[in-house]
């Protein structure tokens, strides 16, 4: 998996920049089919940080997530949560779906 951050209006630091990688590498536990991440970092006048988050996943569209904070890893973990819960969402669909496959409605086991 491909991890690309890219800073806007400013830099990121060594520290920061290896934490918000391991943070986003924890996304593959959610979905183990992801093929790539690209994290778009971007401060404004008042000194917020924006961050913006786009995965790609192979055999789906790809998830985007946009969050603000006070500081870059306050905005990277409102992101990080953001996509887990697309994830999340998206792996159950997709487990629903063949669950709907493999019992069809009138052969359902009982619960």
């Amino acid at each position: 998996m491909e991890i690309c951050v890219t800073a806007r209006h400013g830099s990121i630091s060594e520290d920061a920049l290896l934490l918000i990688q391991q943070k986003a590498e924890k996304l593959l536990r959610f979905y183990d089919r992801l093929s790539s991440i690209d994290i778009v970092i971007e401060r404004n006048r008042h000194g917020e940080a924006g961050v913006e988050m786009k995965v790609r996943a192979e055999n789906a569209n790809d998830f985007f997530a946009r969050g603000q904070g006070g500081n870059v890893l306050t905005a990277v973990e409102s992101v990080i949560q953001k996509l887990e819960q697309q994830l999340r969402k998206y792996k159950e669909r997709l487990l629903t779906r063949a669950r709907a496959r493999q019992f069809p409605a009138a052969e359902l086991p009982a619960a």
